[in-house]
């Protein structure tokens, strides 16, 4: 038989239970409702249109380096590194690109779309230059480990 002043507790706790659960699934509901999308809007692609064409020729990449590591799964990596220059008259919001790694007999073994900035990062500004640095965990065995080409995509312009 539970005494009495144990039996009065039991609802008490019973109900901060639910308070702590429903408070739990509210901030649940709310981070998932105001939280940044990684849907549609980041998906969406940037436009090359003949104005972006145009500027294309205007951005660099410089100084084409890569590297191979090995992860935390003993997993090798190869990362892809460089420069852009931004050598025209406009701001850069951001820019998409495609790397293609290619065979001995010039085949695509991979071919990739980046996106070098985020919509959050600061504009490239004319004349400046950003570092960039992309990781592949598989690349082909077939690659003939060259540096691979770079072809812009996708620019947003200001």
């Amino acid at each position: 038989m539970i005494p009495s002043a144990e039996r009065s507790r039991l609802p008490v706790a019973f109900g901060i239970g639910l308070v702590i659960v429903a408070l739990l699934v509210g901030a649940a509901v709310l981070f998932s409702r105001y939280s940044t999308p990684a849907g549609p809007e980041a998906l969406k692609p940037l436009p090359m249109g003949p104005s972006e064409q145009a500027y294309a020729s205007q951005i660099h990449f410089l100084e084409p380096k890569m590297s191979r590591a090995a992860n935390f799964l003993n997993q090798e990596v190869t990362f892809v590194f460089g420069t852009m220059e931004n050598g025209g008259n406009r701001r850069i919001k951001q820019i998409e690109i495609t790397l293609e790694f290619h065979d001995p007999f010039n085949q695509v073994v991979l071919r990739d779309k980046q996106r070098l900035f985020s919509q959050y990062d600061a504009p490239l500004a004319p004349g400046q230059q950003r570092d960039f640095q992309v990781g592949y965990e598989h690349i082909s065995a077939q690659w003939n480990n060259v540096y691979p080409t770079i072809r812009i995509t996708g620019l947003d312009l200001n």
